[in-house]
């Protein structure tokens, strides 16, 4: 029988205030009978008193435990008492008590005595007995008695069904494109709460939305929330719970230390503003500047994707169908054909999404739902190019991808302010202003805006184009060569996203397709180069990395990154070097074969619309393989390493 199954939150008081030795007995069986384990309220009273008569129950150090087994009680229970001024009785020490236990116990049995043993030896510890003190409810009481507990006879915690009990601990993981990253800080949670003893249930935001979501009343019922997430999420259903904001590497690499600040109640209580969804007031880790912008872009790089992905392949399958076709080289290529001309326009509209869904995101990122559609506007503005002079739009000033960050952010930063600046308005308009006056002025400014800056930013825009378009050999293939190695560096993180949100950007432009081919070809090579070693230099790695080796043919293949992840963290000093020199390789063969990809993703499935397919899957291989060889010369055999 554990402690916390004959503590019931009815027969706990704090901070209450005991003239005298009877006063406290009195306040401590009048809790008993409250909840209900009394079947003769003075009976069992005269037991008290006869115990103490023997001798008293307090033990010293501020402690008291009285305790007596009667025929009236009805149900074996516990009362706990905290009296901040302390009480006289009568311990050893001469110290008044102020932490107080009362066991009812039935005579059948000696369930007080088990129980009286277990609370002297948790009792025994300082730092315990200093948390009880200076628990403010009853729940945080049990609380604290039910981590100690747990800790100290790990062999009883319950075993009961974890949705009946409900969960100490949810979390939240989500990364901006939902593939890997979001389920990898899952497991790592889930397996670390469970080797720590902790009942936790985790919401995966991944690119299929939503699974295992966070009910209402497991949020009213847990203990506190982690959120390991690089974009953002519905936060207002956390509102008034301690939550622990942090990235979703941290969730991968460090759940235990996560965890435990959790238990450890270093977490700050979360507040959302009216029809809000997220605040960066309250977060459990402070965020540097860079890391918010990083958030910011991600949330609408993640929501820009589906469109990218899905309009590029299906422009590419057009271009396919008219290669098939014989058209291949005529001014119209890609939707000469009719079968071709359906899916290429199909794909073209989808493709139209992309930049103001990813300024729209942007901006919803920073100022909520308000500023969602100033964001879009912002962003559909800046693929027109419009202008004061021509609102219908100017070739000479669409400032494209750059235009539609700048638009996102600054429509994101104008609802900021709107808020501010409205903020005087009476509470009876709080209804009125997310749906109407911040969106309606910030469409308003955002619009003005971008007329404006359309000008300057086209030009630096469209110089960007040209310089791209114009380089030289050489310049290519250092470009090659480093936008491939940056899709190795971290797998799925900044550096990896930056490269490939400038590729996606550069398949615009048929001049400049060969930056896309060099950022899918650097991304594909990491799994597949820890695959060849995990299947042909097996000594070098773990028998479970053996046995899911063969998985990452298909996930590199693919152009799923995140595939090496696993064991990039396992040994990253050798690991990452070895994929970033295969990825430079790969980028360097990709440039110098002069390659060229029109899609934005799919891998091995898009190479017959790349340009020079069989050379493209040379430098794929070429790559790979040197990625694989430069792992056999940097890593240890994992024999020698555990010697």
């Amino acid at each position: 029988m554990r402690i916390v199954d004959l503590l019931k939150k009815e027969a706990i008081e704090l901070g209450i205030s005991a003239g005298s030795k009877g006063e406290a007995i009195d306040r401590m069986i009048a809790l008993h009978e409250k909840a209900g384990n009394l079947s003769d309220v003075a009976a069992y009273k005269d037991a008290i008193l006869a115990r103490e008569a023997q001798g008293s129950t307090a033990i010293g150090e501020g402690i008291a435990v009285p305790h007596a087994k009667s025929d009236s009680v009805k149900t074996p229970g516990l009362a706990a008492i905290t009296v901040p001024g302390g009480v006289d009785y009568g311990a050893p020490d001469g110290k008044a008590s102020d932490i107080l236990f009362m066991i009812a116990a039935p005579l059948d049995g000696d369930l007080h005595l088990e129980i009286l043993s277990r609370l002297m030896v948790m009792l025994m510890d300082p730092d315990f007995c200093a948390k009880l003190r200076a628990a403010k409810t009853a729940e945080e009481y049990l609380g604290i008695i039910d981590r100690a507990e747990s800790e100290k006879y790990p062999e009883e915690a319950p075993k009961e069904d974890k949705k009946d009990a409900g969960y100490r601990i949810l979390a939240v993981t989500a990364c901006p494109t939902g593939i890997a990253h979001t389920y990898m800080a899952a497991e790592a949670l889930q397996k670390a709460a469970e080797k720590m003893g902790i009942t936790i249930k985790v919401e995966t935001d991944g690119s299929g939305g939503a699974k295992n979501v966070l009910t209402k009343k497991e949020i009213k019922e847990c203990d506190a929330i982690i959120c390991a997430v690089d974009r953002n999420v519905e936060m207002a259903r956390f509102d008034g719970k301690p939550v622990l904001k942090t990235s979703v590497t941290s969730g991968i690499n460090k759940p235990e230390e996560l965890i435990q600040k959790v238990l450890d109640g270093n977490v700050p209580v979360y507040h959302a503003e009216a029809g809000a969804t997220d605040t960066s007031e309250d977060e459990g880790e402070k965020e540097g500047f860079g890391r918010r912008v990083y958030k910011h872009l991600m949330n609408g790089v993640s929501h820009m994707l589906p469109f990218v992905v899905g309009g590029g392949v299906l422009i590419a399958l057009g271009f396919l169908i008219d290669t098939f076709a014989g058209n291949a080289g005529t001014d119209t290529f890609g939707f000469t054909n009719p079968v071709a001309s359906v899916i290429f326009w199909i794909g073209k509209a989808a493709f139209a999404f992309m930049l103001p869904i990813l300024a729209g995101y942007i901006a919803m990122s920073i100022g909520d739902r308000p500023a969602l559609l100033p964001g879009i506007v912002g962003g559909y503005l800046a693929t027109t190019g419009a202008t004061i002079k021509l609102p219908t739009g100017d070739d000479a000033s669409v400032s494209g991808f750059l235009g539609a960050l700048l638009a996102g952010f600054v429509a994101g930063l104008i609802v900021l302010l709107l808020k501010k600046a409205f903020n005087w308005l009476p509470k009876s308009m709080d209804g009125i202003k997310p749906v109407f006056i911040y969106p309606l002025l910030g469409t308003l400014l955002i619009g003005l805006f971008m007329l404006l800056i359309n000008p300057v930013v086209g030009l630096l825009n469209n110089g960007l184009s040209d310089l791209l378009a114009s380089l030289g050999n050489v310049s290519k293939l250092l470009l090659s060569i480093v936008l491939a190695a940056m899709m190795a560096t971290d797998m799925g993180g900044p550096f990896n996203k930056a490269a490939y949100v400038f590729g996606t950007a550069a398949i615009a432009s048929a001049d400049t397709q060969w930056i896309m081919a060099a950022v899918m070809i650097g991304g594909m090579v990491p799994p597949i180069a820890i695959a060849l070693s995990t299947t042909f230099n097996k000594r070098k790695w773990t028998d479970e990395e053996r046995k899911n080796g063969p998985v990452n043919y298909l996930m590199g293949l693919c152009f799923i990154t995140e595939g090496a992840i696993p064991y990039a963290a396992s040994d990253p000093l050798r690991v990452i070097p070895s994929c970033m020199v295969g990825s430079a390789v790969a980028g360097a063969l990709c440039s110098l074969f002069n390659c060229t990809c029109p899609a934005p993703h799919g891998g091995i499935f898009t190479f017959a619309v790349v340009g020079n397919p069989l050379l493209y899957l040379v430098a794929l291989i070429g790559g790979s393989v040197a990625g694989a060889l430069m792992l056999m010369l940097l890593k240890k055999n994992r024999t020698e390493a555990k010697k």
